[in-house]
Formats: C-alpha cells, sequence, structure tokens
C-alpha cells in the first residue's frame, strides 16, 4: 500500500484524491469529445461534469459518514480520542507513540482492554475536529455520489438544453472510467479491502495479519471493462436516449451485488445487506426500465 503517493518538500500528496483526480479528469475529457460528436456544446460538458464532480464528492462522503458505522468515531475524534479504536496498524501493545506508526499515539492505560479482547490496540489517533470533511484520507461511497450526483446533474443538463438521458448516456461509459481509476486509489490507501483468502491473489493490508482479497483492484478491471463496452460495443447498438446508461446501471448493479459478498471492510448494513447492495436493487431496476422503455430513438449517435 501507499497511502502517501508523493513527498513534496513538507507536503504530503495522497494518493487517494491523486487517483479520484486522475479519473475525473480522464472522464472529463472523454465526456468533453464524445459530447462535441453529439453536437452538445463541450464547455456545458464540461461545466456538468464539474458539477456532478462537486455533488457526487459531497453524496459520497454524507453516505459514508451516516451508514459505514463510523459516525461516532468522528465525534469521538473532537471529544476523546483516546475512543476510537484504529483498524489500520498491525501494533496491538505499545509502550511509546513511536511503535504505533503514522501519527498514532499510545494510551498506556489501554493494555487491559486490549488483552481482553475490547479493544483492538493500546494506539490512538490524535484529536481531529475536522476529520469528518477530510474525504481525501478515504471514506467515499460510489452510490453515494451517485444519489446526488444524478438528479443535479439531470436538472443542470435540462437547464443548458443537452437532454438529461442524453447527457446520461454521454457520462455513463466516463463515469465507469473515473471508477476505475479511482478504486486504484483505494487500493493504494487499503481501504475497501476483501475477506481473508489462502489464494494466490491475496494482498497483505496495513493492520491485518492475513492475505485479503484486492476487491479494489477486480473493480477497477471489471469497470475498465465496462468503460469499453459500453463507448465502443453497446453505443452503437443502442439507440434510444438513456438506454446506454441503463445499461451501465444493470451491468455495474449485477457486478456490485456481487463483489460486495467479497468485501471485508467496516461498512454499513442492514441485515444481510450492505449499503451498496441495498442502493444497487433499485438501481438496477432502473436501468432495466430505462432499457426497455419506449421512446423515439436518438436522431444520431456521436461516431466511434
Amino acid at each position: 500500500m501507499r497511502p502517501i503517493l508523493l513527498h513534496v518538500g513538507a507536503v504530503e500528496i495522497p494518493a487517494y484524491l491523486t487517483m479520484i483526480m486522475f479519473g475525473f479528469f480522464a472522464a472529463a475529457l472523454i465526456a468533453r469529445r464524445d459530447g462535441g460528436r453529439a453536437g452538445v456544446d463541450e464547455v456545458a460538458m464540461v461545466d456538468l461534469c464539474i458539477l456532478m464532480l462537486m455533488l457526487g464528492v459531497v453524496g459520497a462522503r454524507l453516505l459514508a459518514v451516516l451508514s459505514d458505522g463510523f459516525l461516532l468515531d468522528f465525534v469521538n475524534l473532537c471529544t476523546n480520542s483516546k475512543l476510537v479504536d484504529p483498524i489500520d496498524t498491525g501494533v496491538r501493545f505499545c509502550t511509546a507513540d513511536s511503535q504505533c506508526g503514522g501519527d498514532y499515539l499510545c494510551d498506556l492505560g489501554a493494555q487491559s482492554a486490549v488483552v481482553a479482547g475490547e479493544r483492538r490496540s493500546m494506539c490512538y489517533p490524535p484529536q481531529d475536529c475536522l476529520a469528518v470533511f477530510k474525504f481525501w484520507q478515504g471514506g467515499l461511497t460510489f452510490y453515494g455520489g451517485m444519489l446526488l450526483a444524478i438528479p443535479g446533474g439531470m436538472l443542470f443538463a435540462r437547464r443548458r438544453n443537452i437532454g438529461a438521458l442524453l447527457a446520461a448516456d454521454l457520462l455513463a461509459p466516463a463515469l465507469m472510467l473515473a471508477l476505475a481509476v479511482g478504486r486504484v486509489g483505494c487500493f493504494l490507501n487499503g481501504c475497501c479491502y476483501g475477506a481473508e483468502t489462502a489464494g494466490s491473489l491475496g494482498v497483505l493490508f496495513p493492520g491485518h495479519y492475513l492475505e485479503r482479497h484486492p476487491t479494489q483492484l477486480y473493480e477497477s478491471l471489471f469497470a475498465l471493462a465496462l468503460f469499453a463496452v459500453l463507448r465502443w460495443l453497446l453505443r452503437p447498438l443502442l439507440s434510444r436516449d438513456g438506454q446506454l446508461f441503463g445499461a451501465m446501471l444493470t451491468s455495474y448493479g449485477v457486478f456490485r451485488l456481487g463483489i460486495e459478498l467479497l468485501r471485508d471492510d467496516p461498512r454499513g448494513a442492514l441485515g444481510p445487506l450492505s449499503t451498496s447492495q441495498i442502493i444497487a436493487l433499485p438501481l438496477f431496476v432502473a436501468g432495466i426500465g430505462l432499457l426497455l422503455l419506449k421512446r423515439p430513438a436518438r436522431a444520431a449517435s456521436p461516431p466511434k
């Protein structure tokens, strides 16, 4: 893992944020080019991408904070950070702060709690009342971003006379490309990992003692493949506005339902279903509806 991608003097450049931005720029370039080929104003497409990035980050962070089970941790980080049990340190016992790694501190009074299994480690993070806003350290949910970015993007597209469903089709492949790059950032950050495995693909993540499935890379490869399929294979075949976006929702929804079964990182759930699976189901149905809904075919599709 490489949470800090580069050090420029005293400035640390986080891998997670860097890959998210790389993914955004790649997606914006693709959407701008495809929009221009479809007769859509390229400046409007870039504006749409920027708006959806901002809304996506807000939505992704909100869902992560509210549903992933860490809301109390953010409160404790501000009021009493000793109550926060870190999940990304392999150190159980310590006698000095330097043994914990990173900026973690050592709580000498927590030894008995660790021995009793009440705490994972004697280490704890420093007080930070702004941690809830630091999304670049991890903690963004893809579906949370979609739930806020999609309605905001549709309203913007209508105001700029793009057409909401046409804009959705133009953005569908680009969105998968952004996800493919962003999940590499998850891998470098050590979050969103999978269950333990003895297979050849296993990876040892920080704070863990056994190898786990690199589910971030599985999803990155799938998203990259889906980007290619949507942009070059399905686009000429799906002539009605909204169908390409529907194909993206259904394909990714099926994959997400499955990959969540391999995930083993702390995240929200309702009964046997994770938060992402709960969201994936209605979006899958919506995607089927877009594929089957009868409406006039678009006048012309952007060339390959």
